[in-house]
């Protein structure tokens, strides 16, 4: 399928105020409300069995409130449940930084549109990694914020106690004016106390291990970073995101798409399948695991820790590639991006060169309710 436009609408709203972030455009991911307007969600059926909404998503009038522009809202995955971008109903946005290689999702179209320089900055949603990926892919800087931090009301549910709200920019300091409209205040933090763990590295491949060493060599400031071992389980983190995800995902859409019996796209419909069938035993087997998670990322980062890591364990994969193999890679991505899922932590990742003549991105996870301190000190790691 060939690429497309990253706006599945495009119109204007200006601003109703002046403010921080006047002058500029964002784009608005599919998912969110916007008052008189149905919110598609990727899917057909979904825009058919629903009405328009009453009033702006607050992430909306916050932006407009401080003096930015919507510029259009943006293609997803079919209900946000996919890592690729590639839309069997709408088409796949193309990656303006990578053609021929996938936009990444679920928020692909914000991505497109940013890196495409048509916006200034752009909104998606994150829950396994729907910011973070195709920011990784398209070359952009983008945050997953810390679970709750930025409210999502007037925004569709995927899985409630992953989901997040995140956004692009083509620059840091960008990334950073956005997130002090939306964040909320917090402490004063002190200096970074770096950490890597090398086990997380092994997850990519080796052109783009290469890369992220280079680029952490590269960042302003000398970043020396202390290894640890967080007791990764790739298999069973990952296992544990599946299963916990797909569970609340039946609970909040398994009535619709019973009801419904929408046509969604290969992969989105085998996953609503799989979700159909997660039993009560084995999310209880899994709740543990994510308990464990979230006690040992908060005992390892404590106030001041920042992690390095992957952001993705490659460049974006090219369009139309085989199915079995885009799979196996969806799930080594998920053994990167769980992390910050399970523990409910902030993410930014930033661009971090190229590998295979594609972006890669290096990411940086932080405490909890550390989200303007990590954009600051992504802002200071300019590469020299």
């Amino acid at each position: 399928m060939a690429s497309i436009s990253g706006f599945i609408e495009k119109f204007e709203r200006g601003p109703t105020a002046s403010g921080p972030l006047d002058g500029l455009r964002f784009g608005l991911k599919d998912l969110y409300d916007v008052a008189g307007r149905v919110a598609g969600c990727g899917n057909p059926d979904w825009l058919s069995t629903h009405g328009p909404a009453e009033d702006d998503c607050p992430v909306l009038a916050k932006l407009l409130d401080a003096g930015a522009t919507l510029a259009g809202v943006t293609h997803t995955d079919e209900l946000a449940y996919s890592l690729n971008g590639e839309n069997h109903h709408y088409g796949t946005p193309v990656n303006p930084a990578a053609p021929g290689r996938i936009p990444g999702g679920s928020s692909s179209g914000s991505a497109s549109v940013t890196a495409a320089a048509e916006v200034d900055f752009a909104i998606g949603s994150d829950t396994g990694g729907s910011v973070r990926i195709p920011a990784s892919y398209c070359g952009l800087f983008g945050i997953r914020t810390s679970h709750g931090a930025v409210p999502l009301d007037g925004c569709m549910p995927l899985a409630p106690s992953y989901d997040t709200c995140g956004w692009f920019a083509r620059e840091a300091s960008l990334l950073t004016r956005v997130g002090e409209v939306l964040l909320p205040p917090e402490a004063v933090r002190g200096e970074p106390a770096w950490l890597i763990d090398p086990s997380l590295f092994r997850l990519t491949d080796r052109e783009t291990s290469a890369q992220l060493e280079a680029a952490i060599g590269a960042l302003s400031g000398g970043v020396r970073a202390a290894p640890v071992d967080i007791g990764v389980e790739p298999e069973l983190w990952k296992e544990a995101f599946r299963i916990l995800q797909a569970a609340e995902i039946w609970q909040v859409h398994g009535d619709w798409v019973s009801e419904t019996r929408p046509d969604f796209g290969p992969g989105v419909r085998d996953r609503f399948q799989m979700a159909s069938r997660i039993t009560e035993a084995g999310v209880a087997s899994m709740q543990p695991v994510r308990a464990r998670i979230r006690q040992l990322m908060a005992g390892i980062l404590g106030d001041d820790g920042v992690l390095l890591l992957p952001t993705a364990p490659g460049p974006a994969p090219v369009l139309n590639w085989d199915a079995k193999l885009l799979d196996d890679f969806r799930y080594r991505v998920i053994a990167l991006t769980c992390i910050a899922g399970h523990a409910g932590l902030p993410q930014v990742t930033i661009p971090a060169g190229l590998a295979q003549g594609a972006p890669v991105g290096l990411s940086l996870i932080g405490p909890q309710g550390s989200d303007r301190w990590l954009l600051g000190i992504a802002e200071s790691l300019a590469p020299v």
